[in-house]
Formats: C-alpha cells, sequence, structure tokens
C-alpha cells in the first residue's frame, strides 16, 4: 500500500529549518535569501521571525487528535521567547527603539495569561 505524502509536514519541516536559521544565522539567511547583510535590527527582527516560524510550525504540525491546546501552547512557546529576546536586546545590545519596552511587557503578559490558561486545562 502506497502512502501520499503529506505536504502539511513537509511545509512545516521547511519551516522549521527556516526558523531555526532566521535564529541561529540571520546573516546567512540574509545572505542566501537577499545577498545582502542585515542591520543590527534586522538581525533582532530576523531572530523574532524565526521564533514566530518555529510557533507556526508547533501549531501546524499534524498529527491526530490535534486539540486548541495545540494553538495555545504555540502562542505561548512565541511569546515567552519574543519577551525573553526583547529583554535581552533591550539589556545588551542596545537596539531600543520607543516600542521594545512595551513590547516585552506585552509578550510577558501574554505568556503567563497563556501559561494560566494552558495550566488550567
Amino acid at each position: 500500500m502506497s502512502r501520499r505524502l503529506d505536504w502539511v509536514t513537509v511545509a512545516a519541516a521547511i519551516e522549521v529549518v527556516t526558523g531555526l536559521v532566521l535564529i541561529v544565522r540571520p546573516r546567512l539567511f540574509a545572505s542566501l535569501l537577499f545577498g545582502a547583510e542585515f542591520s543590527p535590527a534586522g538581525q533582532a527582527l530576523s531572530r523574532l521571525a524565526g521564533f514566530a516560524l518555529l510557533a507556526l510550525t508547533l501549531a501546524c504540525w499534524p498529527r491526530l487528535g490535534v486539540e486548541r491546546r495545540t494553538a495555545v501552547r504555540a502562542l505561548l512557546v512565541f511569546s515567552l521567547l519574543s519577551a525573553f529576546y526583547l529583554v535581552y536586546l533591550g539589556v545588551a545590545s542596545g537596539l531600543t527603539g520607543p516600542l521594545l519596552w512595551p513590547a516585552a511587557t506585552l509578550h510577558l503578559a501574554l505568556a503567563i495569561l497563556l501559561a494560566r490558561r494552558e495550566w488550567r486545562g
């Protein structure tokens, strides 16, 4: 019996790789995709995009019995990683625009709210 290729799984796997490259090697990503370098702000945004792709992949990964909790978990991961990274940027890198701290606070608040929902069931 032949098994059909699951394109959702293929697409999700591609996004995992893309997300990891955006997080670990944003300059490589920029060079390969755009033939250019990211500025420091572009590298920071690249990593946030990588976090979003990993969270999206988590929400979309096909399996039996996918529940609403999967989406909650994905959003929790994205919000938590984004909050920590934005705080890191503000403390360690000097990339502090006017919305950096409000965005970090918003992501941390969302992570807390989502975690409470997750643990309550």
